[in-house]
């Protein structure tokens, strides 16, 4: 496993790329899988093959964060834009809404009330199949094979973190009907205030990840303040 590889994996978009993507998303007759891939993520795989299949078994992988820039510029890739799932979700939300396509949603991760509070908020007032993110993978593929509806576009938005929703959107995946399986990390605690974004200037010069360790110091300490070091040092070996 090399960091190349998985730069390779990851699809890149301008906006007029991305919105053709969306657009595509929307429309889709078959299971889609969507995940994003930071610093973090890079080094979750380094670490185990097992992680490393689960990512790159994702049908589109979105490029997120300045660590994963910076290395795109170091290996020659052009990183295009930055699509991290708190910004992007909504917007594909947003879109599916728009398109007036019957859709079904469900939302498995974090806890209550944040979940019901950011699912409602995340889905625009819609409906959803609630569960936490405390279960056992088999638990989420059964409750979802059991509620699947094969006449709608069924989007479901994994909350739970990483490695957990990759393995889990894989398996759902494999279920032959329209769907649209993202992989969300911390996006309905976001959604429903639990967790604070950065200011816009912090987030606009790559600093997000800054902010999220000040406000987490001990949660995101080895995220960050070890994992950082070791990202950069795969890099240049």
């Amino acid at each position: 496993m090399a960091i190349t590889e998985i730069l390779k994996k990851i699809n890149y978009f301008d906006e007029p790329e991305l919105a053709s993507f969306i657009s595509d998303v929307v429309s889709t007759d078959k299971p889609i899988s969507i995940g994003f891939v930071n610093q973090h993520g890079i080094n979750l795989m380094l670490n185990e093959r097992e992680v490393f299949e689960s990512f790159m078994g994702i049908n589109c992988l979105l490029r997120d964060g300045i660590g994963v820039k910076l290395a795109c510029r170091f290996k020659g890739i052009e990183p295009k834009l930055n699509l991290n799932g708190t910004d992007f979700i909504p917007r594909l939300i947003s879109s599916i809404e728009l398109s007036k396509r019957e859709a079904k949603y469900f939302v498995f991760g974090t806890e209550e009330p944040w979940l019901s509070n950011g699912a409602e908020n995340l889905i625009l007032g819609n409906s959803a199949s609630l569960k936490t993110g405390f279960f056992d993978d088999d638990d989420y593929i059964h409750h979802y094979s059991e509620n699947v509806d094969v006449k709608c576009l069924n989007v479901v938005v994994l909350a739970m973190g990483m490695p957990k929703q990759e393995r889990i959107a894989l398996a759902l995946s494999k279920l032959d009907v329209a769907s649209v399986i993202i992989c969300g990390g911390a996006i309905i605690d976001f959604q429903a205030g639990k967790t604070k974004r950065a200011p816009a200037l912090m987030r606009k010069l790559g600093f997000e990840w800054f902010y999220r360790l000040t406000q987490e110091p001990k949660r995101m300490f080895h995220r960050y303040v070890i994992g950082i070091p070791k990202f950069f040092f795969h890099l240049i070996h």
